[in-house]
């Protein structure tokens, strides 16, 4: 086949199937007769396409992972040639590249790949597969893609089959009849077996999952039977102690997941230790629904009964629940160790997305170092109250014993808080507060040695730093109670002092609980978990609370009555209304906890005149101010502070308008055109005419039809 030299040479071609794999195309060599590849060009519309094709091959069915990604911004580049990419995207085959067989040699194969932490499963770990492709959308016809498979194979360093039925060294009983079992049907099984649902119903899930790729048959029930009680049994007998000792066991745990580390530093005279962990669903995660959003931290967590404590990193998903996409394990809160993690982190996400970037990141500890997250994600930093609140709650309730007083001392604390803006003094608050309860032995001791010695740092965090919201907190704090709920499990707190344990934990049950919500919720299947997903948090189950079932006291505004909606005859006192220290009698907040009759009454009170406003909202309004707030003879600071004000007020009105309109189109319409700069219009770099292709529709119906199986792909990447 001779090799073309241009890209202009190359046919376009758009298979009419809906979905089309390599034996579909016709592929050329480009390039030079020195360095060439094989190369096929298509519509970028139909690389979605493309991707389940090849994932549906019938000989290797497997799934492909992004190893790597790049982008450009559309003119960046002021003089280009026809082969650069604005987007450029490396697919690989999701059983390799790496090997992870012991000692180098070639792994028996099965059909399927599973991610389990026992050796045991040797057989389905990754096997150096080196088949991968590139996908490089072009810079010069951005509706054009331009793939560049490297190798077609799925074939090893060695050169031999290393899965699928081909593999000759499939092991085990009809090991190349297994069915085909995709990473999701894999994960589903394994999150089943891990939250303790009996192996009949986790049978009768992953058979409906094969049956989609396999259709039904007697043979593949059995083989599938098999596989499931085979895995179970393989679950229940792994244990998290990979060696007797602890330093030793997480090394050698490290050495087996370097997929799932994102940075591991090992203690030593100079550095402490640090281990960072983010499976390939979490980074996913991450990316999906980071991107543009918040972040969020639960800091510092088992500080006094862990080995090491545990800081997670939590994004909002979908439903606006916390959702956690990495954790760090380390006693270290230095700038030094913080920044490395944190830096590790984020080039993993840009290796996939370079483009990816959050629009805000927010901290619940007033001791937290803000430099590392303004210098690594260049965003601004929001504090949350949740912890705060959950702190002084719990030990209200567990040091004083008339409720009368409880809520009082609560309230008196949440007025501290909310003068932060008033100029009033919080050592003179704090200091008759002591006073006035001074016959609250305990509460008085504990209040005096935990908090009085560093609650001006915590009062200036909160009136330097914009506040979070309710609704945030009440989602890191959910996460919180069920990360308190998975760890501090009577049967293991005799192993809360080893690493090794806490890293099992939440690799394996926690991991498997927030995959199997967000599967349940996306694919509208296991309705109890989607259930307990979407109340999963107060906000949600506040919402459901109707206007009808809040009572306010209009004489003093004292307190408020929430009919219960289970029970008619019960009804739930909320005192000090409207304020985000309000004081439910119900058993959830009584726990600390911030409970759905606060939020809801909060709610309802922004809508009656006398009530304070969120502190969310008095910290957003302090912000404007101070830019407001400027000396007529500071010019130039006053005209900046101006512009950023409406700024600010103009895309608040938009996105207000756009929240509230049923048709987004009568939104789209009264937006302003933006025209392309004059520089990006002239004829430099601007491809010829002859470049010029018809309009995809025209050409090609089928390219347009809808693709029934689109859905699929995210689960690919």
């Amino acid at each position: 086949m001779d090799i073309i030299e241009s890209i202009l040479n190359i046919p376009l071609q758009d298979p009419p199937e809906e979905e089309f794999s390599s034996a579909d195309l016709n592929w050329y060599k480009f390039g030079t007769a020195e360095r060439h590849d094989d190369v096929a060009l298509i519509p970028y519309a139909r690389v979605d396409a493309f991707i389940i094709g090849e994932c549906s091959n019938v000989e290797c069915p497997t799934r492909f992972h992004i190893e790597r990604g790049r982008k450009r911004s559309k003119g960046s580049l002021k003089e280009y040639k026809t082969d650069e990419y604005l987007e450029y995207k490396m697919y690989w085959c999701s059983f390799g590249p790496e090997n992870y067989g012991e000692g180098g040699g070639i792994l028996p194969s099965r059909r399927y790949r599973l991610n389990t932490r026992n050796r045991a499963a040797r057989p389905q770990s990754m096997r150096g597969c080196t088949c991968h492709f590139v996908v490089k959308r072009l810079y010069a016809r951005p509706s054009l893609a331009l793939i560049i498979y490297n190798n077609r194979r799925h074939v090893n360093k060695s050169g031999f089959v290393c899965h699928g039925p081909l593999d000759r060294d499939a092991i085990g009983p009809s090991a190349k009849g297994v069915p085909y079992i995709c990473n999701e049907i894999q994960q589903q099984t394994m999150s089943m077996i891990y939250l303790g649902i009996p192996e009949e119903n986790v049978l009768e899930k992953h058979i409906e999952g094969i049956q989609r790729y396999c259709g039904s048959n007697a043979k593949l029930n059995s083989l599938a039977s098999q596989y499931v009680h085979k895995l179970g049994m393989i679950i229940k007998r792994s244990s998290h102690e990979l060696d007797l000792d602890d330093k030793a066991s997480i090394r050698m745990w490290v050495e087996r997941n370097k997929k799932s580390i994102f940075f591991y530093q090992d203690t030593s005279e100079i550095n402490p230790f640090v281990l960072g962990m983010q499976t390939e669903w979490q980074l996913q995660q991450m990316i999906r629904f980071g991107h543009r959003s918040l972040m969020a931290a639960d800091s510092t967590f088992g500080i006094k009964r862990l080995k090491y404590p545990l800081f997670t990193l939590l994004v909002f998903d979908s439903r606006q629940h916390a959702l956690p996409v990495a954790w760090v394990i380390t006693r270290s809160s230095a700038k030094p160790d913080v920044s490395k993690w944190m830096k590790a982190l984020l080039n993993r996400v840009r290796a996939v997305d370079p483009g990816w970037m959050i629009n805000g990141f927010l901290i619940d500890d007033a001791a937290a170092e803000i430099d590392p997250i303004r210098d690594t994600f260049s965003c601004p930093v929001l504090f949350s109250l949740w912890r705060v609140r959950r702190s002084w709650l719990r030990n209200i309730v567990k040091r004083c014993n008339n409720i009368e007083v409880q809520r009082e001392i609560f309230k008196r604390l949440g007025k501290i808080v909310y003068s932060i803006w008033d100029g009033a003094d919080s050592l003179v608050a704090l200091e008759e507060l002591t006073q006035d309860f001074v016959d609250q032995t305990t509460f008085v001791q504990y209040f005096t040695a935990s908090w009085v010695p560093k609650i001006e740092m915590w009062l200036t965090t909160m009136r330097s730093l914009p506040l979070a919201s309710q609704e945030a907190s009440g989602a890191i704090e959910a996460y919180h109670v069920k990360l308190k709920g998975k760890l501090y499990d009577d049967s293991h707190l005799g192993a809360l002092q080893r690493v090794d344990w806490l890293v099992h934990k939440l690799t394996t049950e926690l991991h498997s609980s927030y995959w199997l919500d967000r599967y349940a919720d996306e694919s509208d299947s296991f309705q109890n978990v989607k259930e307990e997903y979407v109340a999963s948090t107060s906000w949600h189950r506040a919402l459901q609370i109707p206007d009808s079932a809040v009572i306010l006291d209009d004489k003093d505004q004292l307190f408020a009555k929430v009919a219960s909606q289970k029970d008619s005859s019960l009804t739930h006192l909320v005192w000090n209304p409207g304020s985000e220290f309000a004081f439910c009698d119900c058993s959830w907040s009584l726990q600390g906890n911030l409970c759905k009759h606060v939020i809801k009454v909060n709610i309802f009170c922004e809508n009656w005149q006398g009530y304070q406003a969120s502190m969310s909202y008095q910290s957003f309004k302090e912000i404007l101010m101070n830019l407001w707030k400027k000396p007529i003879d500071d010019s130039i600071s006053l005209d900046l502070s101006t512009a950023w004000t409406h700024q600010m007020l103009d895309q608040i009105q938009k996105l207000v308008e756009l929240n509230n309109s049923n048709d987004i189109g009568c939104v789209v319409t009264k937006l302003p055109l933006k025209w392309v700069a004059k520089k990006g219009r002239t004829s430099l770099g601007k491809p010829p005419s002859t470049l010029t292709l018809p309009s995809t529709s025209q050409s090609n119906p089928v390219a347009c039809r809808k693709n029934r199986k689109r859905k699929r792909l995210p689960r690919l990447r």
